[in-house]
């Protein structure tokens, strides 16, 4: 198996936002052209093309928006849509979302109810701003007339305060960093420094200062979760380190390398996943842990290819000598049955040959049984033959023991033997029987009658010898003597009343009287 690619280091990866966050685009819904001011007349014209409701409801919400931008107009107050635009890794927009600002509008009058404005314009079309310290000039605006100079300056002070309200509501609404908002919070300040705006510009200064001051201690919070994040995001990759190169450190030979490919491979994922989704780490911290995550699994992939590869080269070997013994149980076909004998020979090798890999197994293995089926399927077409062929010898047979139950009714012993002798040898004519099953049964009913007449023959033999009679003869005459003796001694001492004497004497006569008779006495 390959092994995959190795991934790129963590700090060769491209620059997230500080936050970690996708970058949005915040687009005002009303974007101020600098090279040209937006005449009234060409918005009243738009006005005037639009088409006029066609319902009573309509012209009523008509009135009703327009009698709020009156009021909101009296008060002071202009409402700006701030449209995020939220994209994915790739650039792919995943969500838009609308919001409506209210943004004081640049007040006609200065603090403590002094009716000076903040801008005015100069003959020339000189445009200036009212600050803290006088009049300072932003710009001209030689082609139109004083009111379009005033209100595009006014405009570009809406734009500014848009941006700092809208840099609010994100701290408001929570989600982006401390640190990504300080950032934006100096461009900011770095576009109200001497901006060509007309408005209450260091109001916008003052507000970005007092978020600047907040978002100062957030960013110290966020520093520690953040130390302590890539702390656990080291610790963690540590241990996938470790887990990593105690798996190269392994003896292969003890290694099943389908588990431990899958377990490197796991580790794998689970690096890429925390390299993906956690804290980024120290260049010098993630290149160190990922050399030696990249050798260990390296050292894993070299110890499985070389283990294969052995594998392989002794499945070869093991392939060869079993094609081997294939061709030799192949060529022992012509001889059938007498094939067999090797052929078991051929089997006890294939046992002790050894494994090639289970495909190359079972295909060497389907063509050596073949050869073998072969051989055995002869004796079995031999075997029916021998059965049908037997047939009449086991009728034969049959006939034979029906006459040999005669022998068992023969009282002679002598003619009984006679009997059975001749139809031992008639047995003996017939020949063999198949199947075996068949014969060994015949042969055992034949054995139990032999086995009966052995055995009268032994008995009659033992009555019948002259030596054993010579014994007996002798044993009758001495219980013969030791009975008149004993019925002597019982008629003494019934005679002299001595009831011991006469008890033992008894006891010994009746002993004496069933040896006798046992004898035939």
């Amino acid at each position: 198996m390959t092994a995959a690619a190795d991934p790129q280091p963590e700090t060769d990866a491209p620059e997230l936002p500080e936050n970690g966050e996708p970058e949005t685009t915040s687009t005002p819904a009303e974007i101020p052209v600098a090279d040209e001011a937006v005449a009234d007349e060409t918005v009243e014209a738009d006005a005037a093309a639009a088409e006029a409701p066609e319902t009573a409801d309509a012209e009523a919400a008509d009135a009703e928006a327009a009698d709020t931008e009156a009021a909101d107009a009296e008060a002071g107050v202009d409402v700006v849509e701030i449209v995020e635009v939220v994209e994915d890794a790739e650039g792919d927009v995943v969500a838009v979302e609308v919001t409506e600002i209210v943004v004081e509008a640049s007040a006609p009058t200065a603090e403590g109810g002094s009716d000076e404005p903040w801008g005015r314009v100069d003959e020339d079309g000189t445009v200036s701003v009212r600050e803290a310290g006088g009049w300072r000039v932003v710009g001209q605006y030689p082609d139109g007339s004083p009111e379009e100079a005033l209100a595009y300056f006014e405009r570009k002070y809406a734009d500014l305060a848009s941006e700092v309200t809208l840099l609010e509501v994100r701290h408001r609404r929570g989600g982006a960093s401390a640190s990504d908002l300080r950032a934006t919070a100096r461009t900011i300040n770095g576009k109200l420094d001497g901006a060509a705006a007309v408005g209450d510009l260091a109001s916008l200064v003052a507000r970005v200062a007092a978020l600047t001051e907040t978002l100062a201690a957030q960013s110290e919070t966020e520093a520690v979760a953040a130390r302590e994040a890539v702390d656990d995001a080291v610790k963690a990759r540590t241990e996938l380190v470790e887990k990593a190169e105690a798996l190269a450190a392994r003896d292969p030979r003890t290694v099943q390398w389908k588990q431990a490919t899958a377990e490197i491979n796991g580790l794998f994922d689970q690096w890429q996943s925390q390299q993906q989704n956690g804290p980024r780490l120290p260049k010098s911290t993630a290149q160190q842990l990922w050399k030696r995550f990249r050798d260990a699994r390296a050292t894993v992939d070299k110890h499985r290819r070389a283990f294969y590869a052995e594998l392989d080269e002794a499945h070869k070997g093991v392939r060869d000598r079993k094609t081997r013994l294939v061709e030799k149980a192949e060529a022992l076909a012509p001889k059938g049955e007498d094939g067999i004998p090797a052929y078991r020979d051929l089997l006890d090798e294939w046992k002790t040959a050894g494994r090639a890999g289970k495909k190359v197994d079972d295909a060497l293995w389907a063509r050596f049984k073949a050869a073998g089926d072969a051989l055995y399927g002869a004796r079995v077409e031999r075997e029916a033959a021998d059965a049908e062929a037997s047939r009449e010898k086991i009728e034969a047979k049959r006939a034979l023991l029906d006459e040999a139950k005669a022998v068992g009714d023969e009282r002679d012993i002598a003619k009984a033997r006679s009997i059975l002798t001749g139809i031992q040898r008639r047995w003996d004519e017939i020949g063999r029987i198949f199947p075996r099953d068949a014969e060994r049964s015949l042969d055992d009913e034949l054995r139990r009658i032999e086995n009966a007449l052995r055995g009268r023959e032994d008995a009659d033999w033992k009555r019948n010898d002259p030596e054993q009679k010579a014994r007996a003869n002798d044993m009758t005459r001495q219980l013969t003597d030791a009975i008149q003796k004993l019925e002597d001694e019982l008629a003494a001492a019934q005679k002299s009343g001595d009831k011991k004497a006469i008890a033992q004497a008894s006891d010994a006569l009746e002993a004496r009287k069933s040896w006798l008779k046992a004898l035939g006495g």
